[in-house]
């Protein structure tokens, strides 16, 4: 890559590769470039074979030179904003962090600034030329809790590929409404709702999705679980708990009203009443490291609002079996 950031790189074509597809000797000379990256180049004539351009299904051979002279993605419109991160972890090629609830990742409508990705371009300028500015995941706005970012080319391409692999492992921790007596799966597909364009919900039609649970802490009325996907769909965790009559506590979109259980104090009654998110977290976070292969794990403590809830939830537990007592 040049000093102006810009994209120029040569290679040619090894025995191994020969007679391959131009898109797939491609991906194997350059694995830090996505196959779907690296296609566009071909599409637009940015990647050229021995000075022509051609198409990604064409064959090489073998000595056949690949040039590559590309403008990085850059996202003109995204400003840098020195927001405070709370920094897990970070390298070259990785960024985690620990984002609170309420911070909106990507600017968008309504939220043109103040949000993670403006926070990034300030704490690593470099995401600038990233897809997405290195988000590979991301955390609805009211959901704590760790998320990994790309700070290379070569992360982004493994994070992508790890995501759709499933081989990256994202745990979630929650309080939903209702009592559970164990753990359990939800395998339904989501995609838009029918009626509601800003809503998810289970339809036939929709993308496989399947949401893990199992039972932390059960109380009178709600119950504290963990939740690990196999999939990452738009409010996965959110429409499976509600689909299977469990919403997430505070969820402003698929809980409905609050529900008090019997006997419930005046200190349970504030701490429902005031929850006004779901109560989500993403609580364990476990990826390859991309540069060197390393299995790396990291780890988030809930917030202070869901210890908060949870306390009330147990006090109102026991004041309830000391009154049966």
């Amino acid at each position: 890559m040049t000093s102006d950031n810009r994209i120029s790189e040569s290679y040619v074509i090894p025995p191994e590769l020969s007679d391959r597809r131009l898109d797939q000797a491609a991906a194997a000379l350059m694995p830090e470039h996505s196959r779907s990256r690296l296609q566009g180049w071909i599409k637009s004539g940015a990647l050229t074979v021995n000075g022509q351009t051609r198409k990604p299904r064409d064959k090489v051979m073998l000595d056949d030179r690949l040039e590559l002279e590309a403008e990085p993605e850059v996202q003109v419109a995204w400003q840098a904003q020195s927001i405070e991160l709370e920094v897990v972890y970070e390298d070259e090629h990785l960024l985690v962090i620990n984002k609170p609830a309420g911070l909106v990742v990507h600017p968008a409508a309504g939220h043109a600034d103040g949000t993670l990705v403006n926070a990034l371009l300030h704490h690593a300028p470099e995401v600038e030329n990233l897809p997405r500015a290195g988000i590979v995941h991301r955390l609805d706005k009211d959901t704590s809790g760790i998320m990994v970012v790309a700070r290379s080319l070569i992360a982004h391409t493994s994070l992508v590929d790890q995501l759709q692999t499933r081989t990256m492992g994202r745990e979630y921790e929650a309080v939903i409404v209702g009592t559970l007596t164990g753990g359990g799966t939800v395998d339904a597909p989501i995609g838009r709702h029918p009626r509601d364009r800003k809503k998810m919900a289970v339809v036939e039609a929709g993308k496989p999705a399947v949401t893990h649970y199992r039972l932390l802490e059960r109380f009178v009325a709600h119950t504290h679980i963990r939740c690990q996907l196999e999939s990452g769909r738009t409010h996965q965790i959110r429409v499976h708990m509600s689909h299977v009559k469990h919403p997430l506590v505070g969820d402003p979109v698929y809980g409905g009203r609050i529900k008090l259980p019997k006997g419930a104090t005046d200190e349970l009654r504030d701490a429902l009443g005031g929850f006004h998110r779901q109560a989500l977290h993403a609580r364990r976070l476990t990826l390859e490291h991309p540069a060197t292969g390393e299995l790396m794990s990291w780890e988030t403590p809930l917030p202070v609002d869901m210890e908060a809830l949870l306390a009330a939830l147990r006090q109102h537990r026991e004041a309830l079996a000391q009154r049966d007592f």
